[in-house]
């Protein structure tokens, strides 16, 4: 696929944009001792996050995501998130000097995330981002690795596909790009499952550093 110079460059929110584990860390060690659970790795919580709430869930209970309990546990553990989220998420280092270096050369930039909107919106004021353009799952009919929020962003920016690049650190990020025929990015700096090899999700570029987006950028 040819690297155009973008218009605008799309971001997936957790683990590509924003370092968000902490807090979920600090979700799942709380719910853990609540229950005299023994404590997991950071690491383990970490690599989950990416998955979502079911699985940050069957994971803290060690149970199936088909477990009659795992959708109630889920919203347990959201719930403790909400009273949580922010007090220790980031953006990755490099994205402070990336996202400025974006605007001044006219390249503008959205965020399209699996995260709902209620913690979307509750994060983001917390980490200092202001987007003009964010969608949320409650937005489209169909998630990624669907293209579905990819080209509401793209038609919300008032551009095409082509002149957007999309950045995530999940294979289905890679899909939902691919399906919305938009260059893929993968961030390998972001939340990888042990076994999982981004290499395989065959995304155009990678990087392993936010400032790296940059050198992507044809002159």
């Amino acid at each position: 696929i040819s690297m155009q110079k973008p218009a605008a460059i799309l971001f997936d929110l957790d683990g590509t944009l924003a370092d968000t584990a902490p807090d979920f860390i600090d979700v799942v060690h709380s719910l853990r001792q609540d229950d005299n659970l023994p404590p997991l790795t950071d690491d383990a919580i970490r690599q989950q996050v990416s998955n979502g709430g079911l699985a940050l869930a069957c994971l803290t209970w060690n149970i199936a995501s088909d477990d009659p309990q795992a959708w109630p546990l889920r919203q347990r553990l959201l719930d403790r998130y909400e009273q949580l989220i922010g007090q220790r998420a980031r953006l990755f280092p490099g994205f402070e000097t990336l996202l400025p270096a974006l605007e001044q050369q006219q390249i503008r930039w959205a965020i399209v995330t699996n995260k709902p909107r209620l913690y979307t919106d509750l994060l983001l004021p917390r980490i200092s981002v202001h987007c003009d353009v964010v969608v949320c799952p409650e937005d489209v009919e169909h998630r990624k690795p669907a293209p579905d929020a990819l080209l509401k962003a793209a038609h919300d920016l008032g551009l095409s596909a082509e002149q957007c690049w999309y950045v995530g650190d999940h294979i289905r990020d890679i899909e939902a790009a691919r399906a919305a025929g938009m260059p893929s990015i993968a961030a390998t700096f972001g939340y990888i499952e042990d076994g999982d090899d981004p290499a395989s999700w065959q995304a155009d570029r990678y990087i392993a550093t936010p400032q790296a987006l940059l050198s992507l950028l044809p002159e």
